[in-house]
């Protein structure tokens, strides 16, 4: 079963660098270990996430207020948040090959994963980035690559009352990049040091926060099935008392079945009023005519986690034929291309011509549509299951006589003839 699992991992890695998905960092000098580019298909994929993230849980409702924080901020506001003091992991070093791990990552406590020699004792490590801001090169110049995106909206709690006047319950949401100095980056995108978080504050009044909590809960549920990721491999941890973030009263982690393992992928937090507290903010309660300082719940959604996600329940394997066909099923609404069109020969130019037209009708309609002409008809089809495109039309010659085009479904291979005319509705009815 491990090797399976380490087979599927490795073509998912393969399939992302061959067909621009993602790319290693810095790559033609070395690499970087923890950082990882997107290509084209990865940057579609990613904005097709985040886009249908935002309209789930910002533009569909009437009580959330996007923001979108720097991410270098004053120092004090990692100070006040308990980082600076509390944002550490336990470091140790193997005696033997001197290569560093989070203790807590280790295979078997006190042995290294490399070479098996012992660790030593445990050290502090804080694992957010410092830098220096200005041109003094003192402590009152140090700040911090943001460790995550919450601390944004919980400066700008005041902000967003005094321009809005929102009555509770709301929340603020962002996405964006943040940041942390892993010691051990690993598995693909999973355990990176640049990454990019989909976050919600929602403030309420500590009464009834349970119900809140069980909302969300429903919600992100919702969301993961929604994006096709594959629900009997996603788990719920209550993480335990002993365990919790210093501003955590309750916290469930949602984790997937990853190959590397049972890890987290999304968390949700009842952080009650300990961040508004610490930067000393409270709210005017119209109700009770008394300033409250309001609790938060707090979904939390990792951008490369679900797409690493989506990949892993996405990649099917076909081999009903003479050969093993890799594809990928994504949902219509999260797919990097929607549809693909070809002439069924390069090299005719009244095939290119009518295919170029229905090309353009398609691009205008959906956006992501591709041009395929690039080798034989059998080489694009399979080219377009790898990137998971769930349907390829083609134009050939009965085409010219009858204005009718081939079009192939993904998953199941089966060819249709229907009219140029119909295309588009025939897209929109079949899309998820």
């Amino acid at each position: 079963m491990e090797k399976e699992e380490n087979k599927l991992m490795e073509n998912i890695v393969s399939l992302c660098k061959r067909r621009g998905f993602i790319y290693p960092g810095s790559e033609v000098y070395g690499g970087l270990a923890g950082t990882f580019d997107y290509g084209p298909l990865g940057v579609a994929l990613k904005n097709n996430i985040k886009n249908l993230w935002w309209k789930k849980f910002v533009d569909g409702r009437d009580d959330m207020y996007g923001v979108d924080a720097a991410i270098l901020m004053n120092s004090s506001v990692w100070k006040a948040s308990g980082h600076v003091d509390t944002f550490t992991e336990a470091l140790v070093e193997c005696s033997k090959c001197h290569k560093r791990f989070r203790e807590d990552h280790l295979k078997e406590k006190g042995k290294c994963d490399d070479c098996g020699g012992a660790t030593g004792d445990a050290k502090k490590f804080n694992g957010m980035f410092k830098t220096q801001i200005g041109a003094m090169d003192d402590s009152s110049a140090t700040i911090y690559l943001r460790p995550e995106t919450a601390q944004g909206m919980f400066v700008n709690f005041k902000n967003i009352v005094d321009s809005f006047h929102p009555k509770l319950p709301f929340g603020m949401a962002q996405i964006g990049k943040a940041f942390r100095n892993e010691i051990t980056p690993r598995d693909f995108i999973f355990r990176v040091r640049e990454f990019e978080q989909m976050e919600i504050e929602y403030f309420i009044k500590s009464e009834g926060w349970e119900k809140y909590f069980e909302y969300f809960r429903d919600e992100m549920l919702e969301w993961m099935e929604s994006m096709g990721i594959d629900m009997n491999k996603v788990h719920e941890l209550e993480v335990l008392s002993e365990d919790l973030a210093h501003y955590s009263k309750r916290t469930i982690d949602f984790e997937f079945d990853f190959p590397f393992g049972r890890k987290e992928l999304y968390g949700l937090a009842y952080r009650t009023d300990y961040d508004l507290n610490s930067h000393k903010l409270d709210y005017q309660d119209e109700e009770t005519s008394s300033r409250i300082v309001p609790h938060v719940i707090e979904p939390s959604f990792g951008v490369d986690r679900t797409v690493l996600a989506i990949l892993l329940s996405s990649y099917k394997e076909d081999t009903s034929g003479d050969e093993v066909r890799p594809y990928l099923d994504f949902k219509t609404s999260v797919a990097p291309v929607i549809c693909a069109v070809s002439p069924l020969l390069k090299n005719k130019p009244e095939l290119r011509d009518y295919a170029r037209v229905v090309y353009r009708n398609l691009k205008d309609e959906f956006g992501r549509v591709m041009w395929d002409d690039n080798g034989n008809i059998g080489k694009r089809y399979r080219r377009q299951d790898e990137i998971g495109t769930p349907w390829c039309i083609v134009i050939d010659f009965d085409t010219l006589t009858d204005d009718s085009v081939t079009i192939r479904n993904r998953d199941t291979g089966k060819q249709e003839r229907i009219k140029k005319e119909d295309i588009i509705s025939y897209i929109k009815e079949k899309m998820d």
